[in-house]
């Protein structure tokens, strides 16, 4: 069958946006023939620095023809109905439908439309120049001549040729014919910039990527990372050393070069003084290279390893020489900052004696804003301090340490170093703080109280930075919900979803047991308290529980528990203890994949959908009160009665003891009771008395079961 070959070819494409780029040419493409009826064995897409490439193998050479049946209206039908079902089904006279009948309609008019399917060629000619035209880059551009029309194709950078071709491989595919702003759809590819810059004449993929690769350009970039991994960790090995690898970086490389060629350079020893997370940070930022470690102590090495886009007739020793001087001026830069970093700050020395301290009094000084309506760092830092202070005897912690910690964890954003490479806040402050001699605690506190910040990022379990961590992410939550600016779709700008995450990854992984609607309402004091503007919102706090109970729900799908359980966990008034909320949702889990779990679940069901009946029919009507036995009542009804009373008091002493597998087990006795109730028992009887009675016992049984959960929330 034909493939199709389409690559669009142009000034180089920013790294950050060939992954995305790859993704969208292929389902804008795919999505649009398969809209047009042409399915299709296979598709891959390919992004270097200067193209974007699409195989799409295995397509039809033609659309199926279609063949419609349109129903129109009965026969004697108005003249404006019949001359509607004409228009609209491309017929001139009723003489080229048929008259077919129906035994309750009646005969009516039937048009069927056959339209031959189009080559698939003439298709592509069509859904091609479109997909390019709207294409969704982040940022776009215009260029030339033509970028004074408002209508101008707009890409990414400016454009230079599109090829696209298709055809079955016995034979010589064609051209698709199309124009764009003045570009032809052809043949005719390039090769590498330097190396092999001529025009390449291409057929289809299976000679496009080799053709590519004989001009010295590697398409897939999952291979040019491979090549640049592979030799990086072998002129490593050579020298004795180890790639400290980065995967972000690695990618990010890869989109850099069409001809991945890996080089070692070198610094001086010299600044081997520097914090090797700022040499990592240097080199990484300014020069997108890897940074090299010893195997025995894991200390870093004054070599790295860079990636250059040429094979240098010198083997690259002057590529490595010109970047070795570049990360020596960086260096440089770098020594200086540590090096001002440990001084004393003169203007702040009557405030405070240490160097991070006076980092503070110049963060509290510069009065730079945290958000507008939630008032500056410093202010942030008064809150978090206390928030910490009083979270430190919940968690374990020694108060005095959570307060000093949680004064200094925002001090480093004044240091030249963070200020220079922002991704070392925390970590920079951590070395500050060892340096003027705080409390281990309390310096790894300020460094570890952003973590977690991903779901692949280590919990901490130092108590003082577990407090620290969560007064943080709280006083950010509270924050934000106190001025409603919440989280809206996919639009997250305050990373609120990660820090409510991050909170309950610290709770259940150090398994704590906090209240989180006390904790909101201290941290909304705090927040009224400086700033007194910022409205306290009576639903906050049910609106946040609602937020977490959602972050929840992905953090144990993830673990394979169903969220149906987490609502009904959460749906019983109260539930803002994390860990006790998945310890419920664990034993619900446990009990509900029993016989007799998964039987109760059956008739709790039945029980709710007759009393929510009974209540539909009469608004008013309400079977709370208490169940009154009867001397003629049945067997059944009694045996149920007596086990109801039982389950619940049973079930509430566990629940008091936080014994959730033991309210599931007395819960499970019910079992029997509710089968043979609903089959001997008319609960609908035709005695009111009995009646209301018998709904009494199925609320009854209902509170029973809510006991544990709200069973109304959980599916099957």
């Amino acid at each position: 069958m034909p493939d199709l070959l389409f690559e669009i070819f142009s000034e180089e494409i920013p790294a950050r946006m060939q992954g995305q780029a790859t993704e969208d040419l292929k389902k804008l493409v795919t999505q649009a023939l398969v809209d047009r009826g042409l399915t299709y064995e296979g598709a891959a897409a390919f992004a270097t620095p200067r193209r974007l490439a699409l195989h799409i193998a295995g397509l039809p050479a033609r659309q199926p023809d279609l063949r419609e049946e349109k129903k129109g209206p009965r026969v004697g039908a108005p003249d404006a109905a019949v001359q509607g079902f004409l228009k609209s089904a491309g017929l001139t006279s009723l003489d080229q439908a048929t008259i077919e009948k129906d035994p309750k309609k009646g005969e009516f008019y039937v048009a069927v439309i056959e339209r031959p399917g189009r080559a698939t060629q003439d298709v592509l000619a069509e859904v091609l120049p479109g997909v390019l035209r709207t294409f969704p880059w982040p940022k776009s551009m215009r260029w030339g001549a033509a970028s004074a029309r408002s209508d101008a194709l707009r890409w990414v950078r400016p454009l230079h040729s599109i090829v696209a071709t298709f055809g079955p491989e016995t034979e010589e595919p064609e051209i698709i014919r199309f124009s764009l702003d003045g570009i032809e759809a052809c043949d005719t590819t390039y090769g590498h910039r330097f190396l092999s810059p001529g025009a390449i004449k291409v057929r289809r993929f299976d000679d496009y990527a080799p053709a590519l690769e004989k001009a010295k350009v590697v398409l897939d970039p999952a291979r040019r990372k491979e090549i640049i991994l592979h030799d990086a960790r072998d002129l490593a090995f050579a020298q004795g050393l180890e790639l400290v690898e980065d995967e972000a970086l690695l990618t990010e490389v890869a989109g850099l070069v069409e001809w991945p060629v890996a080089l070692l350079g070198s610094f001086d020893e010299a600044f081997l003084d520097i914090p090797p997370e700022v040499i990592r940070a240097t080199i990484r930022a300014n020069q997108k290279c890897f940074v090299l470690r010893h195997r025995d102590g894991g200390a870093l090495s004054n070599k790295f390893i860079l990636v250059s886009n040429i094979a240098a007739t010198d083997g690259g020793k002057a590529i490595a020489a010109g970047n070795g001087r570049v990360v020596r001026a960086r260096l440089s830069d770098a020594l200086y900052f540590w090096e001002t970093d440990r001084k004393p700050l003169p203007d702040y020395a009557d405030k405070a004696e240490k160097p991070l301290d006076q980092r503070l009094e110049k963060l509290k000084a510069m009065n730079i804003v945290f958000h507008e309506k939630l008032g500056t760092q410093a202010e942030r830092v008064q809150r978090i301090t206390a928030l910490a202070r009083d979270l430190a005897p919940m968690v374990g912690a020694d108060p005095e340490k959570a307060a000093r910690a949680a004064q200094l964890c925002k001090a480093d954003l004044m240091t030249e170093v963070v200020g220079e490479f922002p991704e070392t806040q925390g970590l920079m402050g951590r070395r500050y703080a060892e340096l003027q001699g705080e409390d281990t605690d309390v310096a790894a506190a300020i460094e570890e109280h952003y973590k977690p910040q991903g779901p692949g990022d280590r919990v901490p379990t130092n108590a003082v930075s577990v407090a620290v961590a969560l007064a943080d992410k709280l006083d950010t939550l509270v924050g934000f919900w106190a001025i409603d600016e919440k989280p809206t779709g996919s639009k997250d700008p305050y990373a609120l979803r990660r820090a409510a995450l991050g909170v309950i990854r610290l709770v259940l992984e150090n398994n704590l047991r906090l209240r989180l609607l006390p904790t909101f309402a201290r941290a909304a004091q705090l927040v009224v308290n400086v700033r007194s503007e910022v409205p306290a919102s009576k639903t906050t706090d049910a609106d946040l529980l609602a937020f977490f109970a959602d972050r929840l729900k992905v953090y144990l799908r993830d673990k394979g528990a169903r969220h149906d359980l987490i609502d009904a966990v959460f749906a019983l008034e109260g539930q803002d203890d994390l860990l006790m909320i998945v310890r419920r949702v664990e034993a619900l889990g446990a009990f509900l994949a029993t016989e007799d779990g998964a039987n109760l679940l059956a008739g709790y069901k039945r029980a709710a959908n007759i009393l929510r009946a009974e209540e539909k029919k009469d608004k008013n009507a309400r079977f709370d009160d208490a169940y009154a036995g009867a001397s003629d009542a049945p067997d059944a009804e009694r045996t149920l009665a007596t086990a109801v009373a039982a389950a619940t008091k049973a079930a509430a002493e566990n629940v008091a003891r936080e014994d959730f597998e033991g309210a599931m087990r007395a819960l499970a006795h019910l079992r029997a009771p509710v089968d043979t109730f609903f089959d001997d028992v008319t609960v609908n009887d035709e005695d009111p008395a009995k009646r209301l009675n018998r709904l009494r016992l199925l609320s009854a049984f209902r509170q029973a079961v809510h006991t544990v959960a709200d069973f109304s929330k959980i599916g099957g």
